[in-house]
């Protein structure tokens, strides 16, 4: 995919040589000055009456204005290569977003092409006798070949073309307003200032009259074959923009001044009754569409070949290949011959033109948000050398993208909409990832940022308490079963660091550590955890565990909860330094704030958890009335929020204290349960002893467990030894809660400082 994107792209900059008002000024300001100005501008004058119609073209000409200056911020923020809308969309807003819009505006762009060719076919048929829809057709053809075969020699030759267009429509333009001028009267332009009775609503004229404005662009799609793209896109389309504006309220008050609102409300033809030399008008209007269609022609092409060539769509890869020094697309311009034609073919095709504007409308809103978008992430790399930009601006002008669709169709907006989310949902499950940077991670990050602030600056409240993990492991077969377990135990709520320490100082520590924090990150992404990779250098391993659960972490969101493996095969006298140091590890995160689980399970608990139903699962919590009970609760519930265990059952195991009986004992922890919001199944046994825990959990799927440590040495909820209890359950998570976790239904409530519920520490119980 790299390479084909170097062929498609490097060498258009290395040769392009197109200047401001060859390669942009001249294909927008064609397109603009079109049909519309020639056929339709003194209808809408004639309905609507010279106030309104004024109204209109303002409107019309501000989503252009504010997309140009839109346009003009990307262009002199990013180096702008080929692909124009679709390169400056894709490096902004993403390959998603950049893919729909590529894929739909060179359809609609190629389909553009045909309607053009259609509309001159039209334009000659009216000068032809005894003419057919035949003959339409093949005049409309002839004129597809005839454009396909000047885009196919490349951009020079249609370049030269287009000034004999220009000329042509200079001279249409000339003719008319020196007609126009010789019959000026100012009762009639006085008569003209309100619409006659029975006129078009404002936004049905304005329907008829926005296809003239959404040509502004067409210059930039010819991004790849400018010598200067930052420099030329901004100049020639904000001159494009500004001079057909101009033009067409020039326009509008000629007509105004020269025919009574009846007559050209009647007449398509007004311009040519208007025109000191009519036979100029028809030569502009032959002029404008076959200038359109080229300018479509052009830039059709290169959008797919730069779509091709970024590789977001398989089957487009042969089109990313150019011709020649310029790398000229000659076989994307081929496909646009092909689909121009088949367009030809069919004729009269009313309902899919307007579908097509709603997909240019559809880019350039996206075009604005992309731009705003960008903005509003206060990233230090968006730096336009445009001095004229503002955000708000950018905001403006995709809002009135999506009102101008609202306005002309509702029904095409709609589909084109869907299109686009459909091609979008398909990219955002198919597409490998850019090779390119994009806004999307930018803006997450100052979204992050805003809101840890905004957090930070909220007082703390047990009640707001989420899972934030810092898993330790540095054997990639355990680890994959801890970070198994920490995503159930996430709930969806929280976030996990995986952390490996390596013990060793100098240079080549800094190389290993680059190089292990890589291989970590690539197994998070195989194992499609969102699990945060760390990897950290130093000396002993005691020492560095203590500035690591510090400062783990940022402002709110530091590391509350330490989790490990348990030492496998612990109960050997083998392994019994190891234990001791693992539990001295332990007791120094717990001093330092942090909650303790400590995970047990081998290879076998954990095929027959993973082979057992849902609906058969039993997490067994081992409650004590204090902070660790009320967290190992919260865990098991949290746990059944994934959908592997959402049909799991909780079990809460308890013994009456000495004054109390089953019934009570029963009756407040159901009390208890119903102010948690927390369904569980209650089971009094009559005394906490290590058999009483095996008997009753050794058939659970999970048991959550409370564990002391204390001279090194772990004790079980019983008192006992836990190495030996722990070879008897299923799979263990031991518990030791160093936090206050809210369950409580009443957020007004303070919370309690655990006088009368004591955590468990150096001792259980």
């Amino acid at each position: 995919m790299q390479q084909n994107t170097q062929t498609a792209t490097a060498p258009a900059a290395k040769h392009a040589g197109l200047g401001t008002f060859a390669g942009v000024f001249t294909p927008s300001i064609l397109t603009i000055l079109g049909i519309i100005l020639f056929l339709r501008l003194g209808y809408v004058v004639g309905h609507s009456g010279l106030a309104q119609a004024l109204a209109i073209i303002a409107v019309a000409h501000a989503v252009s204005l504010l997309t140009s200056l839109s346009l003009s911020a990307i262009a002199t923020n990013l180096r702008v290569k080929g692909g124009g809308d679709y390169y400056l969309i894709s490096r902004t807003l993403g390959v998603s977003f950049g893919g729909a819009i590529g894929l739909v505006l060179f359809l609609a762009q190629a389909v553009s092409v045909g309607f053009y060719c259609i509309g001159f076919a039209e334009a000659v048929g009216a000068w032809l006798p005894g003419r057919d829809g035949l003959l339409l057709r093949e005049i409309g053809g002839g004129a597809v070949l005839a454009l396909g075969l000047l885009a196919w020699m490349g951009s020079d030759w249609a370049t030269r073309f287009q000034y004999l267009v220009m000329a042509a429509i200079a001279a249409a333009i000339g003719a008319f307003a020196l007609g126009a001028l010789g019959t000026w009267n100012m009762e009639t332009l006085a008569a003209n200032w309100q619409p006659p009775p029975g006129h078009l609503s404002f936004w049905v004229a304005f329907a008829i009259f926005f296809p003239a404005v959404t040509g502004f662009t067409q210059g930039v799609s010819m991004s790849g074959d400018l010598a200067d793209a930052g420099r030329s896109i901004p100049r020639g389309v904000l001159w494009a923009v500004g001079l057909s504006m101009l033009i067409y309220i020039g326009a509008a008050v000629l007509f105004a001044a020269a025919l009574p609102n009846a007559e050209l409300s009647a007449d398509f033809d007004a311009m040519q009754r208007v025109a000191s030399y009519a036979p100029l008008v028809v030569a502009g209007v032959l002029a404008a569409t076959l200038s359109s269609a080229l300018a479509s022609f052009l830039g059709a092409p290169r959008i797919l070949q730069s779509l091709s060539a970024d590789g977001i769509f398989p089957a487009l890869k042969p089109f990313a290949l150019g011709s020649g020094a310029g790398n000229n697309p000659r076989r994307g311009v081929l496909l646009t011959s092909v689909i121009a034609a088949a367009v030809v073919a069919l004729g009269d095709l009313n309902a899919i033109a307007s579908l097509v504007s709603m997909f240019f409308l559809v880019s350039y809103g996206l075009l604005n948000y992309a731009t705003y978008f960008e903005a509003r992430t206060q990233n230090p790399s968006f730096r336009p050398r445009f001095r004229y930009f503002d955000q708000r601006a950018s905001l403006a002008g995709a809002l009135l993208c999506a009102g101008a669709m609202l306005a002309i169709d509702l029904a095409s907006g709609a589909i084109a909409v869907a299109v686009l989310f459909g091609i979008y949902q398909y990219l955002e499950h198919k597409a490998a990832p850019a090779g390119w940077a994009d806004s999307r991670r930018s803006s997450h990050l100052q979204m992050a940022r805003k809101h840890l602030l905004a957090a930070a600056a909220e007082p703390e409240h047990p009640r707001d308490w989420r899972p934030q993990l810092l898993v330790f492991s540095d054997t990639a077969r355990r680890r994959q079963r801890l970070l198994q377990f920490a995503s159930w135990i996430e709930g969806g709520s929280g976030l996990t660091t995986v952390v490996r320490v390596l013990q060793g100082q100098g240079a080549e520590m800094i190389d290993q550590r680059k190089r292990v924090l890589e291989e970590l990150a690539e197994e998070l992404r195989e194992s499609r955890s969102t699990a945060f990779a760390l990897v950290v250098t130093g000396g002993e391993f005691d020492a560095m565990l203590s500035a690591i659960v510090q400062s783990a972490g940022i402002g709110p969101l530091r590391v509350n909860t330490v989790v490990a493996n348990w030492i496998e095969d612990a109960s050997t006298s083998a392994h019994a330094l190891g234990v001791n140091r693992f539990g001295q590890n332990l007791r120094t995160a717990f001093r330092l704030g942090s909650n303790l689980l400590v995970l047990d399970g081998n290879e076998q608990e954990w095929s027959e958890v993973s082979a057992r139903p849902a609906d058969e699962r039993v997490i067994d919590v081992w409650w004590r009335p204090n902070r660790t009970g009320e967290l190992m609760l919260l865990l098991a519930h949290l746990i059944t929020r994934s959908d592997e265990w959402e049909d799991a059952q909780i079990r809460l195991l308890a013994a009456p204290k000495d004054e109390e009986d089953k019934e009570s004992a029963t009756a407040t922890l159901k009390a208890a349960l119903a102010e948690f919001r927390i369904e569980a199944r209650i089971e009094m046994i009559e005394h906490l002893e290590a058999e009483a825990i095996i008997a009753h959990s050794r058939d659970s799927a999970l048991v959550f467990l409370p564990f002391g440590i204390h001279g090194g040495r772990f004790f079980g909820p019983a008192g006992g030894d836990l190495p030996s209890l722990l070879q008897a359950l299923p799979l263990v998570a031991m518990t030791m809660a160093a936090q206050d976790v809210d369950l409580d239904a009443d957020p007004d409530v303070e919370s309690s400082d655990d006088a009368d519920r004591p955590a468990v520490q150096a001792a259980p119980g």
